[in-house]
Parts: structure tokens; C-alpha cells; sequence
């Protein structure tokens, strides 16, 4: 199917439906990004409850608007990456070690158990785990604040 042989509705338990060109309909459909970090919008996979793919997407904006705002909304409902914006306090150098840091959703407090929960994706962007296993995003270090970057540079 291209991205122009199917529809995409919610029904009235609130999944979404995928109805193929041949008028098949398929509930339950899951949207997962190929590539959540660095190219979020490309690369998309539509599940059927069975966990197969139905339906690849190359990139969100090949989508009818209303097909890309409930993929967009759907995404956005299973998907909760805060992105720190900067680290305001570590408690110390050594780990287990609290941070209080700013996101794009507001200020939190992250224990950082050990120092290889902190992942490098690329050159300048990080994946920082928390206690609970809830995942913190730099999407890059060169934009942060001279005090954020200093605190940062002593756990890498």
C-alpha cells in the first residue's frame, strides 16, 4: 500500500484504524519511528495488534493532514522523552548522583545511578536514564549553557 491506498480514522474505543485500498480494516494500529531521535518525522511503521508491519510510511508529510495528526497524536501519547534544556545542580560527582535539571516540560529531579546511563548518540546528543528507566534527551550539547556543559563534561 503507498500512503495514498489507505485511510486512518480512531474508532469509538479510541484506536486507531487502518482500512487498505481493499476495504480490509485492521484495529488496533501501532505507530512506531524508525528513528525517534535523529529523524523523527522519516521512516515510519504502522503495527497491526499482532506486532507485523502494515504499512510503511517514508515521511509524515507524505500524509493527509488528518492521517498525520492521528499519528501524530497517537505518538505523542505512548512517546514521553523529556529534552534537558539545562542541568541546574548535580549532587555530586559520583554516582548514584541527583540532578535538577530544565526540560521542554518543565523542571525535574533525575537519580542517576550509574555513569554508563548516560549513552551517546552521535557527536553531541545524549540519552540520559534515570532511576526509573525513564529516558531524558540532549539533543545536543554545543547548545547548552556554559554551567550545563561543565557539570556534563565531568560524567563523560
Amino acid at each position: 500500500m503507498n500512503t495514498k491506498d489507505f485511510k486512518l480514522t480512531r474508532n469509538a474505543a479510541g484506536r486507531l484504524v487502518l482500512t487498505g485500498s481493499d476495504g480490509e480494516s485492521h484495529v488496533g494500529i501501532v505507530p512506531v519511528r524508525a528513528f525517534p531521535i535523529s529523524a523523527p518525522a522519516d521512516g515510519l511503521s504502522l503495527l497491526g495488534d499482532d506486532g507485523h508491519e502494515l504499512q510503511w510510511i517514508n515521511s509524515l508529510s507524505d500524509l493527509p493532514e488528518a492521517a498525520r495528526l492521528l499519528i501524530e497524536a497517537e505518538l505523542a501519547q505512548r512517546e514521553f522523552m523529556p529534552e534537558i534544556t539545562r542541568i541546574r545542580q548535580v549532587s555530586s560527582f559520583a554516582t548514584p548522583s541527583k540532578w535538577q535539571v530544565s526540560t521542554d516540560r518543565g523542571d525535574a529531579e533525575l537519580l542517576l545511578k550509574a555513569e554508563d546511563h548516560i549513552r551517546r548518540l552521535g557527536n553531541t546528543s545524549l540519552l540520559i536514564t534515570d532511576e526509573h528507566g525513564l529516558s531524558f534527551l540532549i539533543r545536543d550539547i554545543d547548545d547548552m549553557d556554559k554551567h550545563s556543559r561543565k557539570l556534563l563534561e565531568r560524567f563523560l
